[in-house]
């Protein structure tokens, strides 16, 4: 088949390869990822909390305490609660924001919701007896659910809330981590878990003039309402004089930006690459149904979605969204070699991304700015958008696309935005640039931890990550780190995190019983299971050489054996939960070095 021949779908793959191709190398950047600047010195206002008053003070605190949380997010938030649930009283849990919530106590902007069903992504609601109020929980809700969790599970005594760890050193002769912070704080822990989450860490695009704008400017994760006014639900009155450009079209710019065209005089949306955008179709939750629920109904409903979008065919698909429709692979004959399994994989998705085409133009009225609305990369090359409004947006007269053709913004000016050599003057502009998701795990936690010697964990993961199970690194005794480095990953990565508490309070509640001083990675381990990560990435369905650039790829920089060794386990999260439940069950704690409290120090 040539390129121009199409099949029975009405498209020619051939084609759609090479303009998957072209449409990439126009947004490949030499600076990959290094393209984003860190929200300090001239940028840290931006990273400014607008949700709590300033000038907070406390006392420092100086204890000793059985384990130290960093992150009040869902991780911290698991990790504190299986602790707790497993007789573990002594914990601290230090957290940068005002309240727990992580990603959602940051993400309070307009039309913010989950993307994965509320029902199995907020966690804990059997045990906290709640049901969210519909399919997709709007950020408000969400935010209500963790501080929910927080009374429930006796978590708000353990907090230090506006604090930010500064350093983390292993004294080997307490056998303690001395965790310090900027308020002062000196805690000596047994343990340490490091649940500071994947999307904490705010970016911003290193453009050109950022510093020179002399109007109004934030990031989606510091929304300014006492500028905008309105709330959550929109309804920003003090925009409706203003002239408003936004910066980014991804998951967040999605949900914001119908609200954003419904109260601004202007709208400019600045576009590098155009996500795809699948149906929502939320729906208030059925009061019949949430009365119907079993025990154990979430766990079920939460497996059940994690095996559609592994591949795993299950006999009934309890979620049905746009999510388990991205993995149906269809009623097809079954392939008879991986050749051909991946032959089908690519005519899926290149049948179901020709939807996602076909549906901008029901949608926008405007020919060329449908055109630029199109995404042409593979769906998972970037996280899949679900909205029901966002594509109408564009058929207001006050909202206007300016696409970049893949080059992204020249420059800021201190009146304006410039794309191509043109000047769109705004009043405010708004970064809709994220966080960082594949930067290196050790820019990303804000601090360096030292371990035995004094070594950083930098240092130590300069040529890549060493891990066992992404949770404990050799030379850093009784560290857990909840993170995506050689650990699990999934969509609905909550669930990753609830199986990641479950297995460090298991760790720590079996040292406490056995009379375990310390546990440590044995090299041997680490090796071992290096290898069970580098065989599941020989498996991925389409590599980063062939996906647009994103966080999912390094921004589409090289990947070299450092890079590979920062990736998650490729064959799924039930793989991943079951490598870790297996593990657990034989009880032997394999893989890790142990001294018990008789035993001398270790070198």
């Amino acid at each position: 088949m040539n390129a121009t021949t199409k099949n029975d779908a009405g498209f020619s793959p051939e084609a759609l390869r090479e303009k998957y191709r072209i449409e990439r190398e126009k947004r490949l950047r030499p600076d990959a990822s290094a393209q984003y600047v860190d929200l300090s010195g001239v940028h840290a206002e931006f990273d400014r909390d607008p949700y709590v008053e300033p000038g907070f003070t406390r006392p420092a605190v100086a204890e000793t305490v059985e384990v130290v949380v960093v992150g009040g997010g869902f991780g911290g938030m698991l990790a504190a609660t299986r602790l707790r649930q497993a007789g573990v009283d002594s914990i601290r849990i230090v957290e940068k924001g005002g309240d727990f919530g992580g990603t959602w106590y940051w993400n309070r902007y307009p039309g913010a919701a989950c993307d994965v069903e509320s029902y199995i992504y907020m966690p804990l609601l059997e045990e906290t007896g709640y049901i969210p109020s519909e399919k997709y929980a709007k950020a408000s809700e969400i935010f209500a659910h963790c501080q929910r969790i927080g009374r429930h599970f006796d978590l708000y005594r353990a907090a230090l809330f506006q604090t930010s760890v500064a350093g983390m050193d292993w004294d080997d002769d307490a056998r303690r981590w001395i965790v310090t912070t900027d308020r002062g704080d000196r805690l000596a822990a047994r343990f340490v878990i490091i649940a500071g989450g994947v999307l904490h860490k705010a970016k911003l695009p290193g453009i050109p003039g950022i510093e020179s704008f002399q109007g109004h400017s934030f990031h989606t994760s510091r929304w300014d309402y006492a500028y905008t006014g309105g709330g959550p639900a929109g309804g920003m009155e003090r925009l409706a004089d203003k002239r408003v450009g936004i910066i980014g079209t991804g998951a967040t710019a999605v949900q914001a930006i119908p609200h954003l065209g419904a109260s601004a005089k202007q709208l400019y949306v600045f576009q590098r690459t155009p996500s795809s955008i699948g149906e929502r179709n939320n729906q208030p939750t059925d009061a019949a149904w949430a009365q119907s629920l079993q025990p154990g109904w979430q766990r079920d409903r939460i497996t059940n979605f994690s095996a559609i979008v592994s591949g795993r065919p299950q006999d009934v698909d309890l979620v049905r969204d746009g999510w388990t429709y991205i993995f149906d692979g269809g009623s097809g004959a079954p392939a008879t070699s991986p050749e051909e399994a991946a032959q089908q994989r690519m005519m899926t998705d290149f049948r179901k991304m020709e939807e996602i085409r076909a549906r901008v133009d029901t949608r926008v009225q405007d020919r060329a700015t449908a055109e630029a609305l199109k995404p042409y990369y593979y769906q998972l090359c970037k996280r899949p958008c679900f909205h029901d409004e966002y594509l109408d947006t564009f058929n207001r007269p006050n909202v206007q696309l300016v696409d970049t053709g893949g080059k992204g913004v020249e420059r800021i000016t201190p009146t304006g935005v410039v794309v191509d050599g043109q000047e769109y003057p705004v009043d405010c502009l708004i970064y809709a640039s994220g966080f960082e998701v594949s930067s290196e795990y050790t820019r990303r936690l804000g601090f360096d931890i030292r371990g035995r010697g004094g070594q950083s964990l930098r240092d130590s993961w300069a040529e890549g990550a060493s891990t066992l199970h992404g949770m404990h690194s050799r030379g850093y005794p009784n560290l857990l780190i909840f993170s995506t480095t050689q650990s699990g990953w999934a969509i609905n990565f909550v669930h990753i995190l609830d199986e990641q508490a479950k297995h460090a309070a298991y760790i720590i509640e079996q040292c406490r019983q056995r009379g375990v001083e310390t546990i440590e990675a044995t090299d041997a381990a680490q090796q071992a299971w290096w290898q069970v990560i580098y065989a599941s990435l020989a498996n991925m369905a389409f590599g980063g050489a062939e996906c647009t650039p994103g966080y999912y790829n390094n921004e589409g920089g090289a990947f070299g054996m450092r890079e590979v060794k920062m990736a998650a386990l490729a064959s799924g999260p039930l793989e991943f939960i079951k490598i870790l439940h297996d593990w657990r069950e034989h009880g032997g704690l394999e893989g890790l070095e142990i001294t018990r409290a008789a035993d001398p120090a270790s070198p």
